[in-house]
C-alpha cells in the first residue's frame, strides 16, 4: 500500500560555489605595466535548515525536491569583490530528523532546534591575482578558483513529538478520543487503514495545564518488519512519552480486547524496548454498548490480567464517561514519566560530512623559448613542499600529482610533444607519453 502520508521525503540539496578570483591588471595612463588588481570572487550560498512549527507534515518536498544556493559571482577588475551567493532556507517540521540518504547516518535532529541549523556552506570566494604578487613575481597571471558547491541527498524523516500517543487498532476510536478531548478535528470513518496522518491535538486541562496527544495511524500486526503502514506508524510514536493503549472492550468487531492488548505490544516491543517502557494506560472503550454485567466482567478480565503495572481505565468516548478521568491520569503521568524524549544522535560530523579539498590555483602556460612549457602557482609550490622528487617514491607521487590535479592534460591541450621540457619552479623535465 503507498505510503500516504507525507513522514519522509527524498531531497536533493546543493550549496553555493564560490566565484573564482579574477585575473587584470591595472591600466592607467603613465602606469606601464600595472600592478595585479584581479578581486576575490564571493562566497557561494548556504544550505539552511529551520523549524516551522506550523508544519507538521513533510508534504512539501514531495512537489519540490531539489534546493540550491546561489553561486558566488566572479571578482572584477580594480579589485572589485564578486557578489555573495544567496543563502536557500528550508522550512522543516519540528520533529524532522535530517539524514544522508545513501549512507542512512544522522546528520541532525531538528526535534526542538530553535536556532537555524546550517547544513552546507557555499563554496569559499577565490582570491583575486592582486594577493598573488611576490617580489619575484610582481604579475601573477593566475587567479584562485572559488571553492565548489556540494551537493548532497538528504532523506528527511518526521518522528512526532507528542506527550501522549493513543496506539490501538483500527476503528477501536481513538479518533473519536482526540477530537472529543482537543481541539483536532480528525476525519473520522470505521475503515480499517483510516488515519493515515497523525492528528495533533492539544488537550487543555485548565488552571494553565495540558499536553500534545497525537492519535497515531492504526497499526496492523507485523509492523515491526514493515508490513502495511507498521513501520511509519512506529516511528512517530518513537517520541511520544506516555502510550494511552485504546481497544474496544465491546469486541464490536468480534476482536478479543486482551489478544489486541498483546500483539500491538509486541509490536512496539520488536520495534524497541525504550517504546515498550514507556507509562501506559489500557483505555477501555465502548463500554457504553454493554449491559452493565457483561461491563463488570470484562473490565475485571482485563484489570487481572494487566494491573496492577498496567492502569485499566473505563471510558465511553461515544458518552463522554471516563475522559476526564482517563486524562487526568495521562497528565500525572507525562508529570513522572522519563524526560527522555529520544533525541537522534548525530552519525557523522558536519566537517567529515561536508569537506572539502584545498583548491589552490595553478598555471600551465607555453614559456617563450620553442618547446618549453611552464608550471606554477601555489598548488605546486605547497606540493612541492611536501614531497622529495629526488626519492623514488616521491617522484611517482608527484607524477600521479601531475596527472590528478588535470595538469598533464592542459600540457597537451597546449601541444607538448615528446621530449619538450617543462619547467616547475627550479626544476626542469623532460616530457615523455
Amino acid at each position: 500500500m503507498a505510503n500516504m502520508f507525507a513522514d519522509r521525503a527524498k531531497i536533493y540539496v546543493r550549496s553555493g560555489k564560490g566565484g573564482d578570483g579574477h585575473v587584470s591588471f591595472r591600466r592607467e595612463l603613465y602606469v606601464p605595466n600595472g600592478g595585479p588588481d584581479g578581486g576575490d570572487g564571493g562566497k557561494g550560498g548556504d544550505v539552511i535548515f529551520v523549524i516551522d512549527k506550523g508544519l507538521n507534515t513533510l508534504t512539501d518536498f514531495k512537489n519540490i525536491r531539489k534546493y540550491k544556493a546561489g553561486d558566488g559571482e566572479e571578482g572584477g577588475k580594480k579589485r572589485c569583490h564578486g557578489k555573495n551567493g544567496a543563502d536557500v532556507v528550508i522550512k522543516v517540521p519540528p520533529g524532522t530528523v535530517i539524514k544522508d540518504f545513501e549512507t542512512g547516518k544522522v546528520i541532525v535532529d531538528m526535534a526542538e532546534r530553535e536556532e537555524p541549523f546550517t547544513l552546507l556552506t557555499g563554496g569559499r570566494g577565490g582570491k583575486g591575482n592582486m594577493h598573488y604578487a611576490t617580489s619575484t613575481m610582481q604579475a601573477p597571471r593566475y587567479a584562485q578558483p572559488g571553492e565548489p558547491a556540494i551537493e548532497k541527498t538528504l532523506s528527511l524523516e518526521l518522528k512526532m513529538i507528542a506527550d501522549v500517543g493513543l496506539v490501538g487498532f483500527p476503528s477501536v476510536g481513538k479518533s473519536t478520543i482526540l477530537s472529543k478531548v482537543s481541539n483536532a478535528k480528525p476525519k473520522i470513518a470505521d475503515y480499517h487503514f483510516t488515519t493515515l496522518v497523525p492528528n495533533l491535538g492539544v488537550v487543555g486541562l485548565g488552571e494553565g495545564r495540558g499536553f500534545v496527544m497525537a492519535d497515531i495511524p492504526g497499526i496492523i500486526e507485523g509492523a515491526a518488519e514493515g508490513v502495511g503502514l507498521g513501520l511509519d506508524f512506529l516511528r512517530h510514536i518513537e517520541r511520544t512519552r506516555v502510550i494511552l493503549h485504546v481497544v474496544d472492550a465491546a469486541s464490536v468487531e468480534g476482536r478479543d480486547p486482551i489478544e489486541d492488548i498483546e500483539a500491538i505490544t509486541e509490536e512496539l516491543r520488536r520495534y524497541s524496548e525504550q517504546l515498550a517502557a514507556r507509562p501506559t494506560i489500557i483505555v477501555a472503550n465502548k463500554l457504553d454498548v454493554l449491559l452493565p454485567e457483561d461491563k463488570e466482567a470484562i473490565l475485571k478480565k482485563l484489570k487481572d490480567k494487566f494491573e496492577p503495572e498496567i492502569p485499566v481505565l473505563p471510558i465511553s468516548a461515544a458518552t463522554g464517561e471516563g475522559i476526564k478521568e482517563m486524562l487526568e491520569k495521562a497528565y500525572q503521568l507525562i508529570q513522572t514519566a522519563p524526560d527522555d524524549v529520544m533525541e537522534f544522535t548525530p552519525e557523522i560530523t558536519l566537517e567529515e560530512y561536508t569537506a572539502r579539498e584545498e583548491n589552490l590555483p595553478y598555471t600551465v602556460e607555453k614559456g617563450d623559448e620553442e618547446g618549453v612549457f611552464i608550471v606554477e602557482g601555489p598548488r605546486i609550490e605547497k606540493m612541492l613542499g611536501y614531497t622529495n622528487l629526488e626519492d623514488n617514491k616521491g617522484f611517482k607521487f608527484f607524477q600521479e600529482f601531475m596527472v590528478k590535479n588535470g595538469i598533464i592534460d592542459e600540457l597537451k591541450a597546449l601541444g607538448i610533444q615528446e621530449g619538450d621540457t617543462v619547467r616547475i619552479y627550479g626544476w626542469a623535465f623532460e616530457y615523455y607519453e
